[in-house]
């Protein structure tokens, strides 16, 4: 698959987890999708929450890896 469809669905399925964030505050942007690298950036209440490498590792990277086989591992850029 190419890059763009890949960024299609790694958009999608941060769509889906984006209201869920929003519950508590905070969201999700998606920055970039390099070499099965997704880099995002957490903002609102999920920038500086004491849970944020949770919700990054356990919510976020869990979805993607589950949903898009090309990815690897998410990365947060503050």
């Amino acid at each position: 698959m190419d890059n763009k469809k890949i960024e299609e669905k790694i958009i999608e399925v941060l769509d889906r987890i984006r209201p869920y964030l929003e519950n508590d505050g905070g969201s999700v942007k998606f920055n970039r999708y390099e070499n099965g690298v997704v880099y995002v950036t957490l903002v609102g209440a999920c920038s500086n929450c004491d849970l944020a490498t949770y919700t990054l590792e356990d919510g976020i990277e869990s979805a993607l890896i589950n949903e898009v086989p090309e990815v690897i591992k998410v990365v947060n850029e503050d």
